[in-house]
């Protein structure tokens, strides 16, 4: 059942109350306004109709993200220039989308809601799965920290951790394991876009400098400034070493094919 946090109402965005109407900002349909116990107050359609294939069934996760940021800029409907139309769970001034993942994900939704939006910052819930946690902290043991100034971990065998082996691409993710309810004191972590070499680079990032840094509109500022440099001087070291290696196995097969070609000199004369 599609469920949604607001509808509209003379073009003001309500949330669902007892008795209250209201239309689909994405189809135009009447919604009803779902409001019991066992669920969080929510806007649905009649019937099984479901106007968005992408939308999922929101969590009290899901409306604890978006209630970080302004209402304006919550579940918005978003075009491309074919018309395609999605629902985005936050869409920042500057065109950032915020999409707060809980469901598991097939890679070719994934892929397409990468190509629609673009701009497109992922926020992945990795509780959804007991086993997720335990395989990333034993992830972060064995890994290795950078000498940088921004801590980052260099992850080996990041296929044995299902989250990172899901969402390990050219996306932009952060993980939220809930670690506490203190928004100042809770991390979340950044998984770096992947590399040509394939490798996985992790990084504790603030929640609260999360949130303000879209609310006050410098994620560009910082993608720009910080994590595509860091990226490009990861790549940049990643095949730098990988050359390294080539030349090192590289000059080290001559001495090889000389000492066969001498043995095969001496069975010559025997």
């Amino acid at each position: 059942m599609f469920q949604m946090k607001y509808a509209l109402l003379n073009d003001e965005k309500i949330e669902a109350t007892k008795g209250a109407k209201g239309v689909c900002p994405s189809c135009g349909a009447e919604l009803i306004a779902k409001c019991g116990e066992l669920k969080v107050n929510h806007w649905s359609h009649k019937g099984n109709r479901n106007c968005d294939k992408w939308w999922e069934n929101e969590t009290e996760w899901h409306r604890s993200w978006k209630a970080n940021f302004p209402i304006e800029w919550q579940e918005v409907v978003h075009f491309d220039q074919s018309g395609e139309k999605h629902i985005a769970d936050v869409k920042t001034q500057s065109g950032w989308i915020l999409e707060f993942q809980h469901s598991l994900l097939n890679p070719e939704e994934r892929l397409s809601r990468n190509n629609f939006y673009q701009k497109l910052v992922w926020v992945v819930d990795g509780t959804r799965r007991k086993i997720d946690k335990k395989q990333f902290e034993k992830m972060l043991e064995e890994s290795k920290p950078l000498p940088t100034n921004v801590p980052i971990i260099r992850t080996y065998f990041p296929d044995e951790c299902r989250l990172l082996k899901e969402w390990h691409n050219n996306s932009l993710v952060f993980f939220d394991f809930k670690t506490t309810k203190d928004v100042a004191q809770s991390m979340l972590w950044f998984l770096f876009p992947k590399t040509p070499l394939h490798s996985a680079y992790l990084s504790p990032f603030s929640r609260a400098s999360f949130i303000q840094l879209f609310n006050s509109d410098n994620f560009d500022k910082f993608f720009d400034d910080i994590i595509q440099p860091i990226h490009t001087e990861i790549t940049k070291g990643e095949l730098k070493q990988q050359a390294a290696n080539t030349h090192t196995r590289t000059r080290a097969l001559p001495r090889f094919d000389g000492h066969t070609s001498r043995r095969k000199r001496r069975y010559r004369r025997l």
